[in-house]
């Protein structure tokens, strides 16, 4: 199984530390998605923005039309996410 090396919470700081904040306020919890990109907080914070602006921002989509589509994304790309 491949190992990506990541930053763990206790150690984050600066930009990396105020995204996992922002994790733990919405999921409960640092997903693998959002810690495998702690090397990159600045590349982190873009994803976050991008996802919050597809999956939150105002849409002729319900969310539950958005999450239905990137679920079937995700399991016609072979992504367990």
């Amino acid at each position: 199984m491949p190992w990506i090396k990541t930053v763990p919470y206790k150690q984050a700081s600066g930009i990396l530390k105020q995204e996992y904040d922002g994790a733990l306020r919405r999921a409960g919890r640092i997903y693998n998605i959002v810690s495998l990109q702690s090397l990159r907080p600045r590349a982190l914070r873009a994803s976050i923005r991008l996802y919050v602006e597809v999956m939150h921002a105002p849409s002729g989509l319900s969310r539950v039309q958005r999450e239905a589509i990137a679920t079937v994304v995700s399991r016609t790309l072979g992504c367990h996410y």
